[in-house]
């Protein structure tokens, strides 16, 4: 069997090393972070929060490039061609677990060609009705409805807003009509003159209309109510079996070394848990959410297959 020269050992100094070596070694210069989704949105602000903390506790500069485009799928294309050297990682969120049923085919495998690493939050949606919409609730809603043509509208087909009205009309026993928008001014607009009798939108793209006194919310879609509409029950306690939430995380393409996904990991779980990160995050009207990576591959799975189920049964195509 041939030997390694002295030359190749000489070129290869890494090879010297042992892992925990290696792994104190990395990263050894800016990590970028794909976000597959416009700036200025949820995804990119999240990045944005993190990416400081992260940097400080990883001493090296993240920076965020977006790459938007097929309901996410351009970016996380890209991010699944990077180099697995754990310099390039991926943020997403729940069009990763969606996608696959939304689109014919996918230029990439969620389950062969990334590892979670770590969760960064949950986005909440808020039921928002015209004022002058005869009801103050979510029970007297669902009586409204089913007397009438309802529709509920969102911002695009197979977004999340469309998969939680969706889900919400499979588990109130609902025959409501999805009217997708291009904008999402246009979508409140129609909201609130009651063209359209109901919404589930982001919290930070209603609160200034629902706290100004322009639209009515009846409910959030989390497990908990959120800090920044305390008054504001979940579906759950407003008597719909529902909860259904954008959120989003950090993954690094499949075959990173576990000591360098492990670093990756710990930073960002610690940047979630920064109280500073914490406090931004739910000024938005999101949730921090700090899950490792097991946990949230986990959480994944599991969401993968929830929001499957209602796609099937409604038929909902991605535009």
């Amino acid at each position: 069997m041939p030997q390694p020269t002295r030359r190749a050992l000489l070129a290869s100094p890494a090879l010297l090393l042992p892992a925990s070596a290696r792994a104190q070694s990395f990263p050894d210069r800016p990590i970028r972070m794909i976000v597959p989704f416009p700036p200025g949105g949820a995804a990119d602000f999240l990045g944005r929060v993190a990416a400081d903390p992260m940097a400080k506790t990883l001493g090296q500069p993240i920076q965020i490039e977006n790459r938007t485009g097929a309901g996410g799928n351009i970016g996380t294309a890209l991010a699944a061609q990077a180099e697995r050297d754990g310099h390039s990682i991926l943020l997403n969120g729940l069009p990763y677990a969606v996608n696959r049923f939304l689109y014919p085919s996918l230029p990439y495998d969620p389950d062969r060609d990334f590892t979670p690493l770590a969760m960064l939050a949950v986005v909440p949606n808020i039921m928002v009705v015209s004022n002058d919409l005869p009801v103050r609730s979510v029970a007297e809603f669902v009586a409204l409805a089913k007397g009438k043509a309802a529709h509920y509208a969102s911002i695009g087909n197979g977004t999340s807003l469309h998969l939680a009205g969706a889900q919400f009309a499979l588990a109130a026993g609902l025959d409501m009509t999805h009217v997708p928008y291009r904008e999402t001014a246009a979508a409140n607009s129609d909201v609130m003159s009651g063209r359209v009798e109901v919404m589930f939108q982001t919290i930070s793209a209603a609160a200034g209309l629902v706290k100004g006194g322009r639209m009515k919310a009846l409910a959030v879609t989390s497990a908990e109510r959120v800090p920044a509409f305390p008054e504001v029950p979940t579906l759950k306690e407003a008597g719909v079996d529902l909860v259904s939430v954008g959120w989003f995380g950090l993954f690094a393409p499949r075959g990173v070394p576990p000591d360098r996904a492990a670093k990756l990991e710990a930073a960002t779980v610690a940047a979630v848990n920064d109280p500073a990160v914490n406090a931004r995050i739910l000024e938005t009207g999101s949730l921090p959410r700090p899950l490792p990576g097991a946990e949230f591959g986990r959480f994944i799975a599991e969401e993968s297959a929830r929001m499957g189920a209602t796609i099937r049964a409604t038929g909902i195509r991605a535009d």
